[in-house]
């Protein structure tokens, strides 16, 4: 076997790992050797954040979903933290004043950069910080829910679920989200969680950790706790509602910014450090995470190496190289029909994904990943 045909093996091989092997494994180990967590009816003193910037449309909304939340008022604090918000979103803030909700302006920086600053105004009676987004409704028991495993002293980091609504239009983002949503759950039962979701989220407040604000909390705090010696996990009855984008154009702009920031965490996070980590978070990190923000790299030695193969050894590299050129048509052919074929969309959505993950790989070694960014058109 020469050295291109073993690439393309190990190439093929990573790839069938991470998408099919990895979350079998997963399974497998979640429903054979599940972690068992404590999670009890606790009432801590909650400082919920709500991140925004430019949202008048959805930020009153959002307030009155917040203050309907079954949760004691009097430990509870509201807070909406303005990433320099010039369209009237400050002043919408600024009327339920009187009901408690509070306001902190910060620069433009970002959402992580918001808040923090936001964290940094906290008294030392908060417990527990919980995150949401200004476009996203909880659950009116969902922050109940979600700090209950804070009951257990291991765990520093909650996630919840978000629900994305039904939407029309050509984004297949609903069905690959539930496949993660699950693949989430399995990997909680393991270990830990290897990402979150900015929409619904909570750490104790000592746990609270100021990172890069290029990385996001998303990604950067569920591995950072269990570097630190504290697990993350994920609590599916904790739900947050949320429209996705309606046109794969936009949640491809979205996966390319999402995919930078994913690389920047790869290359100035330490995020693969062996160091307290464990082995078996490690094989999760490595599998879900690394491999699949190089699935787009892969997929292109796969190709190379394929094209080559096909010709030079024949047999079965002629069937990996139709094997990919027929998911390539499958995409074209989505695009010529408007993405109405669920089959094709699929395919189409599976190979923007792959090719936001080169694109953003190449934003980050070269163009620099910055922290602010425009929100998707359709998710309001």
């Amino acid at each position: 076997m020469n050295l291109l045909e073993t690439i393309g093996w190990v190439a093929l091989a990573l790839l069938v790992w991470t998408h099919v092997g990895y979350p079998l494994f997963a399974f497998a180990w979640s429903a054979l050797l599940p972690r068992h967590i404590d999670a009890f009816d606790i009432e801590p003193r909650v400082a919920l954040i709500i991140a925004a910037h430019n949202e008048a449309d959805v930020i009153e909304a959002k307030i009155e979903n917040a203050l309907a939340l079954d949760y004691p008022p009097e430990k509870l604090r509201i807070i909406v933290t303005s990433d320099a918000s010039d369209d009237g979103t400050d002043e919408i803030v600024l009327r339920y004043a009187s009901r408690g909700v509070e306001l902190v302006r910060a620069e433009r920086g970002g959402k992580v950069n918001a808040q923090d600053a936001a964290v940094r105004q906290l008294d030392d009676a908060t417990e527990v910080v919980a995150f949401s987004d200004a476009n996203c409704a909880w659950n009116a028991d969902a922050l109940r829910l979600l700090v209950r495993p804070l009951s257990d002293s291991r765990i520093a980091y909650v996630c919840g679920r978000l629900s994305l609504l039904c939407a029309d239009g050509t984004n297949r983002e609903g069905t690959y989200w539930r496949f993660e949503v699950a693949l989430r759950g399995w990997e909680s039962k393991m270990r830990s969680v290897t990402g979150g979701n900015g929409s619904i989220y909570a750490v104790r407040r000592d746990t609270y950790v100021f990172v890069d604000p290029r990385f996001g909390h998303d990604l950067s705090f569920p591995y950072l706790m269990v570097k630190n010696g504290w697990l993350a996990t994920y609590v599916p009855d904790a739900v947050a509602t949320e429209k996705p984008t309606t046109d794969l154009g936009d949640e491809f702009k979205r996966k390319v910014r999402m995919f930078g920031h994913c690389w920047l965490i790869v290359f100035h996070g330490r995020m693969f450090s062996l160091l307290k980590m464990g082995p078996l978070y490690w094989v999760q990190m490595i599998s879900h995470r690394l491999l699949r923000y190089a699935s787009g790299l892969l997929h292109a030695i796969l190709l190379a190496a394929s094209l080559v193969l096909a010709v030079v050894v024949g047999d079965v590299w002629w069937w990996i190289l139709a094997a990919q050129l027929l998911l390539l048509v499958l995409a074209y052919l989505s695009r010529r029909t408007g993405g109405r074929i669920a089959p094709l969309a699929l395919a189409e959505y599976y190979v923007l994904v792959t090719l936001a993950t080169l694109i953003a790989l190449y934003d980050a070694l070269f163009h620099g990943i910055a922290p602010v960014w425009d929100r998707p058109e359709g998710t309001r």
